[in-house]
């Protein structure tokens, strides 16, 4: 499973999202850096899951639905 973040995007809080990100799957690689989706994280927290974007309007939303995502796969 590979979580694939931006550190750039202002949508987007990496401090706080990637400790829980471990929590909800712990044997995760998380990949940090500019993932070409500048236009959604200028005002949406996203995170790309196996290639599929996992997009909300902040963080709480983000990590209900990335929960809801890894029950379907």
């Amino acid at each position: 499973m590979i979580f694939r973040i931006c550190d750039k995007c202002k949508g987007t809080n990496v401090k706080t999202l990637v400790p829980k990100l471990k929590k909800i799957s712990p044997d995760a690689c998380i990949q940090i850096g500019c993932q070409g989706l500048c236009g959604i994280g200028r005002s949406n927290s996203f995170v790309i899951i196996n290639h599929m974007p996992i997009i909300a309007d902040n963080e709480e939303m983000l990590l209900q639905k990335i929960i809801e995502y890894l029950k379907q796969v």
